[in-house]
Protein backbone atom coordinates (compact mmCIF):
# COMPACT_ATOMS: atom_id res chain seq x y z
CA UNK A 1 0.00 0.00 0.00
CA UNK A 2 2.97 2.21 0.97
CA UNK A 3 4.22 2.01 -2.70
CA UNK A 4 0.79 2.85 -4.45
CA UNK A 5 0.46 5.87 -2.35
CA UNK A 6 3.99 6.93 -2.50
CA UNK A 7 4.23 6.21 -6.39
CA UNK A 8 1.97 9.17 -7.58
CA UNK A 9 3.61 11.67 -4.63
CA UNK A 10 6.84 11.25 -6.44
CA UNK A 11 5.27 11.91 -10.17
CA UNK A 12 4.03 14.82 -8.76
CA UNK A 13 7.14 16.82 -7.08
CA UNK A 14 9.01 15.38 -10.08
CA UNK A 15 6.49 17.35 -12.18
CA UNK A 16 6.39 20.28 -9.88
CA UNK A 17 10.20 20.37 -9.91
CA UNK A 18 9.56 20.46 -13.57
CA UNK A 19 7.61 23.01 -14.05
CA UNK A 20 9.55 25.16 -11.85
CA UNK A 21 12.85 24.78 -13.84
CA UNK A 22 10.44 25.37 -17.07
CA UNK A 23 8.73 28.74 -15.63
CA UNK A 24 12.23 29.93 -14.37
CA UNK A 25 14.09 29.59 -17.77
CA UNK A 26 11.27 31.20 -19.54
CA UNK A 27 11.11 34.31 -16.89
CA UNK A 28 15.07 34.04 -17.58
CA UNK A 29 14.93 34.36 -21.16
CA UNK A 30 12.41 36.96 -21.04
CA UNK A 31 14.09 39.02 -19.10
CA UNK A 32 17.21 39.04 -21.65
CA UNK A 33 14.52 39.28 -24.44
CA UNK A 34 13.70 42.55 -22.45
CA UNK A 35 16.73 43.85 -21.74
CA UNK A 36 18.16 43.83 -25.38
CA UNK A 37 14.88 45.13 -26.48
CA UNK A 38 15.61 48.01 -25.19
CA UNK A 39 19.26 48.80 -26.59
CA UNK A 40 18.26 50.87 -29.93
CA UNK A 41 20.39 52.14 -33.16
CA UNK A 42 20.88 55.77 -33.64
CA UNK A 43 21.76 57.88 -37.08
CA UNK A 44 23.09 61.03 -36.53
CA UNK A 45 20.32 63.38 -38.67
CA UNK A 46 23.13 64.75 -40.84
CA UNK A 47 20.59 67.92 -41.17
CA UNK A 48 20.94 68.70 -37.24
CA UNK A 49 24.78 67.84 -36.87
CA UNK A 50 27.17 70.44 -35.96
CA UNK A 51 31.24 69.95 -35.55
CA UNK A 52 32.97 72.83 -34.89
CA UNK A 53 35.98 74.66 -33.63
CA UNK A 54 37.60 76.92 -31.90
CA UNK A 55 41.00 78.18 -32.38
CA UNK A 56 43.21 81.22 -30.75
CA UNK A 57 44.60 83.37 -32.91
CA UNK A 58 47.99 85.28 -32.03
CA UNK A 59 46.11 85.86 -28.52
CA UNK A 60 43.57 88.49 -30.16
CA UNK A 61 40.35 86.21 -30.27
CA UNK A 62 39.11 82.77 -31.48
CA UNK A 63 38.19 81.65 -34.63
CA UNK A 64 35.22 79.95 -35.01
CA UNK A 65 35.11 77.03 -38.10
CA UNK A 66 32.91 74.47 -38.85
CA UNK A 67 32.81 71.34 -40.78
CA UNK A 68 29.65 71.21 -42.92
CA UNK A 69 29.92 67.44 -43.97
CA UNK A 70 29.66 65.21 -41.33
CA UNK A 71 27.64 62.04 -39.80
CA UNK A 72 27.65 59.24 -37.68
CA UNK A 73 25.51 57.30 -35.41
CA UNK A 74 25.49 54.48 -31.93
CA UNK A 75 23.69 52.52 -30.36
CA UNK A 76 21.82 53.42 -27.12
CA UNK A 77 19.37 52.08 -23.92
CA UNK A 78 17.76 54.68 -22.66
CA UNK A 79 16.82 52.35 -19.44
CA UNK A 80 20.24 51.85 -18.36
CA UNK A 81 22.19 55.06 -20.32
CA UNK A 82 24.46 52.19 -21.33
CA UNK A 83 26.39 53.64 -25.35
CA UNK A 84 28.07 51.48 -27.12
CA UNK A 85 29.36 51.48 -30.98
CA UNK A 86 29.91 55.19 -31.17
CA UNK A 87 31.53 56.38 -34.86
CA UNK A 88 31.16 60.48 -35.87
CA UNK A 89 33.10 60.95 -39.34
CA UNK A 90 33.99 64.58 -40.86
CA UNK A 91 35.03 65.31 -44.07
CA UNK A 92 37.91 67.27 -43.51
CA UNK A 93 38.12 69.22 -47.02
CA UNK A 94 34.42 71.00 -45.73
CA UNK A 95 36.26 72.89 -43.47
CA UNK A 96 34.67 76.51 -42.69
CA UNK A 97 35.62 79.67 -41.19
CA UNK A 98 33.81 82.03 -43.77
CA UNK A 99 37.21 83.30 -45.15
CA UNK A 100 38.38 81.11 -48.32
CA UNK A 101 42.03 81.88 -48.31
CA UNK A 102 42.35 80.80 -44.41
CA UNK A 103 39.54 77.23 -45.75
CA UNK A 104 42.46 76.74 -48.31
CA UNK A 105 45.01 76.78 -45.91
CA UNK A 106 43.28 74.65 -43.40
CA UNK A 107 42.90 71.98 -46.25
CA UNK A 108 46.39 72.25 -47.11
CA UNK A 109 49.49 70.38 -45.24
CA UNK A 110 50.60 72.71 -42.72
CA UNK A 111 47.23 71.70 -40.90
CA UNK A 112 44.39 69.37 -41.89
CA UNK A 113 46.45 68.02 -44.69
CA UNK A 114 42.43 66.59 -46.51
CA UNK A 115 44.15 65.54 -50.12
CA UNK A 116 45.87 62.51 -47.91
CA UNK A 117 43.85 62.09 -44.49
CA UNK A 118 40.60 62.90 -45.70
CA UNK A 119 38.32 62.00 -42.72
CA UNK A 120 38.60 62.52 -39.01
CA UNK A 121 37.03 60.05 -36.69
CA UNK A 122 35.71 60.00 -33.32
CA UNK A 123 34.71 56.62 -31.61
CA UNK A 124 33.99 55.53 -28.33
CA UNK A 125 32.53 52.49 -26.70
CA UNK A 126 30.67 53.63 -23.43
CA UNK A 127 30.26 56.57 -20.97
CA UNK A 128 30.26 57.40 -17.33
CA UNK A 129 27.31 59.08 -15.69
CA UNK A 130 28.25 62.37 -14.03
CA UNK A 131 25.02 64.43 -13.17
CA UNK A 132 21.35 63.22 -13.92
CA UNK A 133 21.40 64.13 -17.88
CA UNK A 134 25.31 64.84 -18.37
CA UNK A 135 27.72 62.61 -19.20
CA UNK A 136 31.53 61.93 -19.91
CA UNK A 137 32.77 60.06 -23.06
CA UNK A 138 36.21 58.34 -23.16
CA UNK A 139 37.17 57.84 -26.78
CA UNK A 140 39.17 57.67 -29.72
CA UNK A 141 39.88 60.71 -31.87
CA UNK A 142 41.53 59.82 -35.36
CA UNK A 143 43.26 62.88 -37.28
CA UNK A 144 46.20 63.13 -39.52
CA UNK A 145 46.76 58.85 -39.75
CA UNK A 146 47.30 59.16 -35.66
CA UNK A 147 45.29 58.25 -32.92
CA UNK A 148 44.94 60.16 -29.42
CA UNK A 149 42.15 59.52 -26.65
CA UNK A 150 39.54 62.34 -26.49
CA UNK A 151 37.45 62.80 -23.72
CA UNK A 152 33.81 64.82 -24.93
CA UNK A 153 31.56 66.11 -21.52
CA UNK A 154 28.17 65.13 -23.08
CA UNK A 155 24.64 66.59 -21.74
CA UNK A 156 21.08 64.12 -23.26
CA UNK A 157 19.00 67.12 -23.53
CA UNK A 158 15.71 65.35 -24.70
CA UNK A 159 14.24 62.22 -26.53
CA UNK A 160 10.74 62.09 -27.68
CA UNK A 161 8.77 61.59 -31.02
CA UNK A 162 9.70 64.70 -32.91
CA UNK A 163 6.57 67.11 -33.63
CA UNK A 164 8.18 67.39 -37.10
CA UNK A 165 7.71 64.87 -40.15
CA UNK A 166 4.59 65.42 -42.24
CA UNK A 167 1.92 63.36 -42.48
CA UNK A 168 3.59 59.86 -41.65
CA UNK A 169 5.21 58.36 -38.48
CA UNK A 170 7.03 61.22 -36.53
CA UNK A 171 10.79 59.94 -35.88
CA UNK A 172 11.65 59.35 -32.42
CA UNK A 173 14.45 61.98 -31.56
CA UNK A 174 17.48 62.37 -29.46
CA UNK A 175 19.05 65.68 -28.45
CA UNK A 176 23.04 65.98 -27.46
CA UNK A 177 25.18 68.70 -26.75
CA UNK A 178 28.73 67.47 -26.08
CA UNK A 179 32.37 69.56 -25.94
CA UNK A 180 35.66 68.85 -26.01
CA UNK A 181 39.13 69.88 -26.51
CA UNK A 182 42.23 68.66 -27.84
CA UNK A 183 46.14 69.54 -28.77
CA UNK A 184 47.13 69.50 -32.73
CA UNK A 185 50.30 69.73 -31.67
CA UNK A 186 49.24 65.55 -30.18
CA UNK A 187 48.62 65.10 -33.86
CA UNK A 188 51.68 65.98 -35.62
CA UNK A 189 49.67 69.66 -36.51
CA UNK A 190 52.80 72.01 -35.71
CA UNK A 191 52.03 74.99 -37.42
CA UNK A 192 52.47 78.06 -35.71
CA UNK A 193 52.20 76.62 -32.43
CA UNK A 194 55.95 77.61 -31.04
CA UNK A 195 55.63 81.47 -32.13
CA UNK A 196 51.61 81.40 -30.68
CA UNK A 197 50.35 82.68 -34.03
CA UNK A 198 48.40 79.94 -33.74
CA UNK A 199 46.59 78.18 -30.94
CA UNK A 200 47.76 74.56 -30.22
CA UNK A 201 44.36 73.86 -27.84
CA UNK A 202 40.97 73.03 -30.24
CA UNK A 203 37.91 73.70 -28.58
CA UNK A 204 35.13 71.41 -30.22
CA UNK A 205 31.44 72.11 -30.36
CA UNK A 206 28.78 69.05 -30.90
CA UNK A 207 25.65 69.54 -31.22
CA UNK A 208 23.02 66.84 -32.91
CA UNK A 209 19.93 65.19 -33.19
CA UNK A 210 19.56 61.77 -33.58
CA UNK A 211 16.96 59.22 -35.21
CA UNK A 212 16.11 55.95 -33.64
CA UNK A 213 16.07 53.57 -36.27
Amino acid sequence: MHAIRSEPTALCRSRRAWLARWLAAGLGLAAVSSASAQAARYEIDPNHLTVAFLVDHVGYAKTLGMFRTARGGYSFDETTAQLSALRIEVDTASVFTNQRQRDEHLKGADFLNSSEHPRMVFTADGMRRIGERSFEIAGQLQLLGKTQPLTLQATWNKSADSPLGGLGRKPYVMGVSARGSFKRSAFGMNYAVANGWVGDEVSLIIEFEAIRQ
